[in-house]
């Protein structure tokens, strides 16, 4: 899609015409292009019909959300588990626990991690944005996805 647009000219002076391309067609029409990337390489929605994106989010949502079901049920497990251990082991007086030592620690690690939140913050802003730009151009299965996942959970 070209278009041809004029500089304002002065009197007396030469008639500047130049053309502005739009990438995506002109990449798009490219051998190149073509054969690196398939024809349909543009969002997911100008590949396939709606009924086909629901049902590839829906059933890719439902496996992401069982996973991180059972993966969720395994860690709080081990975590609670190794919990409970520590905590009978130091009611035992197996384990002597200098609680002074760990709030400092614990402290340490709050200062630490508040100044590596404020460095990686462009980077999440980054990163959400890419994702809301997904979303918005992938709709349909992004919807699906979202529903998909909740049912995995709920199963």
């Amino acid at each position: 899609m070209a278009e041809k647009q004029q500089h304002g000219k002065a009197p007396g002076e030469e008639d500047d015409t130049y053309e502005i391309l739009d990438l995506t067609t002109y990449a798009r029409s490219q051998q190149w292009w073509s054969t690196v990337f398939g024809k349909n390489s543009g969002p997911i929605a100008e590949k396939y019909s709606v009924a086909t994106q629901i049902v590839m989010g829906g059933v890719t949502g439902w496996c992401a959300g069982y996973l991180f079901q059972r993966l969720g049920k395994v860690t709080a497990t081990a975590v609670g588990g190794g919990f409970l251990l520590l905590q009978i082991a130091n009611h035992s007086g197996y384990v002597q626990i200098n609680w002074k030592k760990v709030e400092k620690d614990v402290n340490k690690a709050k200062r630490h991690l508040k100044k590596k939140a404020n460095k990686a913050a462009p980077e999440i802003n980054t990163f959400i944005e890419e994702a809301t730009e997904f979303v918005k151009k992938n709709l349909v299965i992004s919807s699906g996805f979202v529903g998909g996942f909740f049912l995995g959970l709920a199963s």
